[in-house]
């Protein structure tokens, strides 16, 4: 007997599966922006001051989020008409094999110009593989979950991220501890290389897990898009540009507490080692394991739009107290900070965040337009992010106009959830079936 969810024994092995996989990609891609924070200036950008080696480093950084839509979309396009999992294994083996190959690299000093170019290369990998997997992840969890619990169930996969930021962080924390001669000239390669290891065990865990049901029911009925990507930018353009603007707060604010923090704690005015700002967004990040499904399930009971607009609003008020803190120079006043932003700010957003932008489209064009959304988002949002934020800093070595740049973002994702649709209790069940994007 065929069903639009499926039991609870196997919406579990599913969810436990999408956590898994998500946190080994998020692993790879979290890696890039630690190393490119601390490590990747000096190593292939050496004929730059620090702050400017710095700011290149960002933008190979950003490149991968450039890539992420492509990514979307051509994954999305993929997953909509063969099916969602054989994506999921597709991005895995993409994003692994580029990680591993990054730790392969020789660096300026030993093939000059080719050194930024094969990482430019390679991160642009790594984004494609990032934005085909997110889509395929969320949509496994979601479309296997029963109705009133695609909130929690839908966090499973978003818990990737912190789990992937916290593995990145403690391995290359540990790293870091290596004496710095040795650390920029081989200890840095070993947690890039770790990936080959990880990619092996998610690869053996998606394998186990079943296609979606409900992308089943539509593959059996013959009702899929020929065009998924078509169709989704022209039958749900609304929601399309919705989940954009609601995505940015969430984004990029991220960025700058995990990445840009490295960067502006550790100046010399400021004065924290880089061991203590990678434990202060491992505590987040062990934190944020939990107040995410927290957070999803609360999206269950109070609906998507009022728990994502706490998480928005919050990440605007607290753009200047968050700076202020790190400015403290106090390790436990700094922990703090990066602690609030995360776990108020991010976790309430990024929790439903799978669900709701699930189920703003139809099943037959659900991958391509939610990935579309999302990674689109991503390049403006988290790519730019740092990048910017490190340009301000060199023009005006001040805090405020970053704390402005946060508070721009939220206002944009405070009135795009404000004007979606409350999908909470929508059917997403069917091809056709997706809640209206207006309010």
């Amino acid at each position: 007997m065929k069903s639009s969810s499926s039991s609870t024994a196997s919406i579990r092995k599913v969810a436990v599966a999408s956590f898994i996989g998500t946190t080994i990609e998020w692993y790879d891609f979290f890696l890039y922006g630690t190393a490119s924070a601390l490590i990747f200036g000096r190593l292939f950008f050496p004929n730059y001051d620090p702050l400017t080696g710095t700011l290149a480093s960002f933008g190979t950084y950003a490149v991968g989020f450039a890539a992420r839509p492509i990514g979307g979309i051509v994954c999305g396009h993929y997953g909509d008409k063969i099916g969602r999992k054989s994506m999921l294994i597709l991005t895995l083996l993409i994003m692994g094999i580029a990680t591993f190959l990054i730790g392969c690299l020789p660096t300026y000093n030993q093939i000059g110009i080719w050194a930024p170019i094969l990482l430019v290369v390679l991160r642009v990998a790594q984004g494609f593989g990032v934005g085909g997997e997110w889509g395929g992840a969320v949509l496994m969890a979601v479309e296997h979950a029963p109705k009133g619990r695609r909130g929690f169930y839908g966090s499973w996969p978003q818990i990737g991220v912190p789990a992937g930021l916290l593995l990145s962080t403690i391995i290359f924390g540990q790293i870091s501890k290596l004496p710095e001669e040795a650390l920029f000239r081989w200890g840095w390669r070993v947690a890039f290389l770790l990936s080959f290891i990880l990619v092996g065990l998610g690869l053996f865990v998606r394998l186990a897990i079943v296609e979606s049901p409900l992308f089943a029911e539509v593959k059996e009925a013959g009702t899929g898009s020929r065009m998924p990507i078509l169709d989704a930018v022209r039958d749900h353009p609304r929601s399309v540009l919705l989940a954009m603007g609601a995505r940015l707060a969430e984004n990029g604010a991220f960025y700058l507490y995990t990445v840009f923090v490295l960067t502006y704690a550790t100046q010399s005015k400021i004065g924290f080692s880089r061991s203590s700002v990678l434990t202060a967004i491992s505590i987040a990040a062990v934190i944020e394991l939990f107040s995410m499904p927290t957070f999803g399930a609360l999206s269950d009971r109070f609906g998507r739009r009022p728990v994502y607009l706490f998480g928005a609003i919050f990440t605007g008020l607290f753009a200047f107290p968050f700076f202020w803190m790190i400015e403290t120079s106090s390790t436990v006043v700094m922990a703090l900070a990066i602690v609030l932003a995360l776990v108020f700010g991010h976790s309430a957003m990024y929790g439903p965040q799978a669900s709701f932008f699930s189920e703003l489209f139809g099943t037959r064009v659900r991958y391509s337009g939610a990935s579309l959304g999302y990674q689109l988002s991503s390049v403006i949002a988290g790519g730019l992010s740092p990048l910017i934020a490190t340009g301000l800093l060199r023009r005006y070595a001040a805090s405020w106009p970053i704390s402005l740049l946060i508070v721009g973002m939220a206002a944009v994702t405070t009135v795009s959830v404000y004007w979606a649709a409350e999908t909470a209790h929508v059917d997403i069940g069917g091809p056709a079936s997706a809640s209206s994007s207006a309010k």
